[in-house]
């Protein structure tokens, strides 16, 4: 039971392996972040990465937790991640209903994808490439099953903006979609405008969702849908082509334990951002579109959860 005041989280290291690291004190990682922090810093932490490190995301994780809990008590919000790709690995968006789709469908397998059958394919590739000293890369989807309507701000606090920010401070993480994404642009107006129509308890609905959730950067009450693109581990046991801190080529083979695929691991690390960030809009909601509301007739109340609940 938390008490108010501010909750801290640490977590020793107590399985550190410097070690591994000798090689890339002298040799930057292509397409690591070691050149990159010099570049800006002049120095950096060489044992373990430092910030650039996916190690930091546990505290964004144990945070996520937090705002999870509020978000589901206050207004029956839920935040759902989970592996729809691993590199040429697809899962048809039609095997998952994101309607019935529960945590536990998520975590059966240890890559944390709802359908057993494309979970085997995923972990025999994931497999292949990891013997070769390879990585691969792959996707993220996320939804937000009963999110309140009206959050998010016109122009430039737009949800969609703000979950694309939180999505990509993410490690690895390279790109990003809301509801239609890319493949909207194939679709003219009237194919992908979603239509409005009235449920049978009265509430005003989408037929279809290709806006992903979200209209004019505001949540509109249906399942908000994104994908988070991540890249193959950078760091391989493989050899490669690079140069040192001196200006010098040479070669380089990476030690050490690296994942040769991240995405797994980023299901979490996704869902916590997205929590976080609706949980701050939900409080923003809840103090500037109903401290003195304008117009309670349009305005959807975010008391509507409490209120089911208690009937």
């Amino acid at each position: 039971m938390t008490t108010g005041t501010p909750i801290m989280i640490s977590v020793p290291n107590t399985d550190q392996r410097g070690h591994d690291y000798k090689e890339m004190s002298l040799a930057y990682r292509p397409s690591h972040a070691d050149a990159t922090y010099d570049f800006k810093y002049g120095v950096r932490s060489v044992e373990g990465g430092g910030r650039s490190s996916a190690r930091e995301t546990i505290g964004r994780v144990a945070a996520g937790a937090i705002a999870k809990k509020v978000l589901k008590k206050y207004s029956g919000t839920e935040v759902l991640a989970y592996v729809s790709k691993v590199h040429e690995v697809v899962l048809p968006e039609e095997l998952v209903d994101h309607e019935t789709l529960a945590f536990d469908q998520i975590e059966n397998n240890i890559v944390r994808c709802p359908n057993p059958e494309y979970a085997e394919k995923m972990i025999a590739a994931i497999d292949a490439v990891r013997v070769r000293g390879d990585s691969i890369g792959g996707v993220v989807t996320c939804i937000v099953k009963n999110c309140p309507r009206g959050l998010g701000s016109p122009v430039f606090d737009k949800l969609e903006a703000l979950l694309a920010q939180a999505a990509m401070s993410l490690p690895a993480s390279k790109g990003f979609e809301i509801g239609s994404g890319f493949a909207g642009t194939n679709l003219t107006g009237s194919q992908h405008n979603d239509e409005f129509y009235m449920d049978g308890s009265g509430r005003m609905r989408t037929r279809t969702n290709r806006s992903g959730g979200i209209q004019g950067g505001i949540s509109n009450g249906e399942i908000i849908t994104m994908r988070v693109a991540f890249k193959p581990t950078a760091t391989i046991s493989r050899k490669q082509n690079t140069v040192t801190r001196d200006k010098i080529e040479t070669e380089l083979i990476a030690r050490g334990r690296h994942d040769p695929c991240v995405v797994p691991r980023a299901v979490p690390m996704v869902e916590a951002m997205v929590a976080l960030v609706l949980l701050d809009q939900l409080m923003a909601q809840q103090a500037q579109g109903y401290l003195l509301g304008i117009n309670p007739e349009l305005q959807d109340p975010l008391h509507r959860f409490e209120i089911a609940n208690a009937e």
